[in-house]
């Protein structure tokens, strides 16, 4: 890309990271910048589509079931179409061609029971695809959200750190006051409880309570959305690992603290760990195959996909690596 982020751009986007939802005066406070700076700077980011401040919303919300990763072979000159095609499929979350592996490679979560095979089904029909291996994600054991860019001090993580009191895995009914709540939140990670009371036409307390409840339950997570490339990790990579079961915890909870993990899933098929990482070079991904992975017991063997162009993530489309509208 052609788009350059300076090094206050990065610190601003390291510390939203800690806290998407930090008013701006707190930013400010933090990075030792003016108020009107900070928003000066945040403002031109999403103008220029390049950042956005989402939420991050349970698969208990997003769909039916646990998500699936599909690495799809394709007819070489038609990678581009099967992963426009892929990219058009709305519960398609995340799209990306890739060399290695697969020709493109995607995670989709089914929306309705029993939908998956249908799901699969319209994907081996797309023209172009000329094989799929599925394999069913069994658990979560780390997400993007809770990436950080290195860049701030561990007295500025503290400050930043949100307080909005400890979390709450009481169940809650959503009535449809509380679903339109989480949809404005999946749009807009930072509105305020202000623009929900207009949005909805309640009361502010009211408003207070549903984001409260729907944060702290954390069916709804804040998450700054950004292509890694811009923030100087030029190389993203899919690792599918085979681990001898007694050691597939372990080895998932150890990528999962692994500077380079986006996303750490447990799976059920031919691989037990996938690993979804981001590295500044080639000489950062050598390191993590030969050298980390080296060091965990119970490692077998891996397949690695090499993305070339990420077409979709966290169901927003990339053009360019800008968000789409």
């Amino acid at each position: 890309m052609s788009v350059f982020l300076d090094a206050e751009d990065l610190d601003l986007v390291a510390a939203l990271q800690v806290d998407p939802r930090a008013p701006l005066s707190r930013v400010a406070e933090v990075l030792g910048w003016s108020s009107s700076t900070v928003s000066r700077r945040l403002a031109r980011l999403e103008s220029a589509r390049l950042l956005r401040v989402i939420g991050q919303l349970d698969w208990s919300i997003t769909g039916h079931g646990n998500p699936w990763h599909v690495w799809v072979e394709t007819a070489p000159e038609q990678i581009n179409e099967v992963a426009n095609a892929l990219s058009e499929i709305p519960q398609t979350q995340f799209v990306a061609t890739t060399a290695g592996r697969a020709d493109v490679f995607c995670t989709m979560q089914a929306a309705e029971p029993n939908g998956v095979h249908q799901l699969l089904n319209r994907i081996s029909a797309i023209r172009g695809v000329r094989s799929t291996h599925t394999e069913l994600v069994l658990r979560g054991v780390k997400k993007a959200d809770s990436w950080r860019l290195p860049r701030l001090s561990a007295e500025q993580v503290a400050a930043l750190s949100a307080n909005d009191g400890p979390p709450c895995d009481e169940p809650v009914e959503l009535d449809d006051d509380m679903w339109a709540t989480l949809r404005l939140l999946r749009r807009n990670g930072r509105i305020s409880t202000a623009q929900v009371a207009r949005e909805l036409g309640v009361g502010q307390s009211t408003a207070y309570r549903m984001v409260q409840s729907l944060l702290r339950r954390k069916l709804v997570r804040p998450r700054v959305e950004i292509e890694p490339s811009l923030l100087g990790y030029a190389l993203e990579a899919i690792v599918a690992l085979t681990v001898t079961p007694a050691s597939v915890k372990p080895v998932a909870e150890a990528l999962a603290e692994h500077p380079s993990a986006r996303y750490v899933t447990i799976v059920a098929g031919t691989s037990s760990v996938v690993h979804h990482g981001i590295f500044r070079d080639e000489d950062a991904l050598s390191e993590l195959l030969t050298e980390d992975l080296a060091d965990l017991p119970g490692v077998a063997t891996f397949d690695v996909s090499v993305v070339r162009e990420v077409r979709k993530r966290y169901w927003l489309g990339r053009t360019g690596g800008r968000l789409d509208d």
